[in-house]
C-alpha cells in the first residue's frame, strides 16, 4: 500500500457525477461496462433526469433511450426507475448511506454500495470488482483460498490500515485497468511486479 499511497496519493472514481444520486446512476450503470462509456451517456441522461423526483416520474422506456449504448440496457433501465421510485417513497428522494439501506435499492448490490459509502460519504468501505479481485490475488494481497469477491473484501479490509481503505479500493482498481490487466499485463511498467505471483497460501 505504501507505493500506491506514494504514487496516487489523491483518487477518486473515473465517473463523472454532480451528485450523490448521480453518481449512484453511473454505478449503477457502469456494472459490465467502461467508464468511459458511461461518461459518454450520462451527461444527456442526467440533463433529463438530475435526481430522483424527475426519475422516479419516467417510464423505463423514456430512461432506456438515454442508455441504449450501455451494457443491459432493458435491466439497467427498469432498475434506475425502480430505484428512483424507492428513493422517494423510502428516502425523500435522498440516497441512503448506510449499506443495508443501499441494498434496498433496486439493482444495488454489495459492491455497488461499497462504492457509494466510500466515494460519497467517505467511509472504509472497499468495492471488489474484477480489477480488485484479480489484482489482490496476482500481487498476493490475498490468498488463493479468498474466492469469492466477499471473501476478498473481508481480507483487504482486514490487513489495510481503516485509513486507506477508500482509497485502496481506486488503488487497485486503476492498477488492474491500467497496467495489470487481465489479457495482456503491461509488467514492465508495472512498480510493484516482483511480488506478482507471490500468493499466499
Amino acid at each position: 500500500m505504501a507505493h500506491f499511497r506514494e504514487k496516487m496519493p489523491i483518487v477518486t472514481t473515473e465517473l463523472d457525477f454532480g451528485s450523490t444520486f448521480q453518481l449512484l446512476v453511473a454505478v449503477v450503470l457502469s456494472a459490465q461496462c467502461t467508464d468511459k462509456r458511461i461518461n459518454q451517456v450520462t451527461p444527456d441522461l442526467f440533463a433529463h433526469y438530475p435526481d430522483a423526483k424527475t426519475m422516479a416520474a419516467a417510464e423505463e422506456e423514456d430512461i432506456f433511450e438515454w442508455i441504449r449504448s450501455v451494457s443491459y440496457p432493458n435491466a439497467k433501465a427498469k432498475h434506475l426507475v425502480e430505484m428512483a421510485r424507492v428513493l422517494m417513497q423510502k428516502f425523500n428522494g435522498e440516497v441512503p448511506s448506510t449499506l443495508d439501506e443501499l441494498l434496498t435499492l433496486p439493482g444495488v448490490g454489495r459492491k455497488t454500495a461499497n462504492v457509494i459509502q466510500s466515494v460519497a460519504f467517505g467511509k472504509a468501505t472497499l468495492a471488489v470488482d474484477t480489477h480488485v479481485y484479480r489484482v489482490a490475488h496476482r500481487i498476493g494481497l490475498v490468498s488463493k483460498n479468498d474466492n469469492t469477491p466477499y471473501k476478498v473484501e473481508m481480507a483487504l479490509t482486514k490487513y489495510i490500515p481503516e485509513k486507506d481503505i477508500p482509497d485502496a479500493h481506486h488503488w487497485l482498481l486503476l492498477h488492474g485497468r491500467y497496467v495489470c490487466t487481465a489479457r495482456k499485463p503491461h509488467c514492465d511498467k508495472c512498480e510493484i511486479n516482483q511480488y506478482c505471483a507471490k500468493i499466499i497460501s
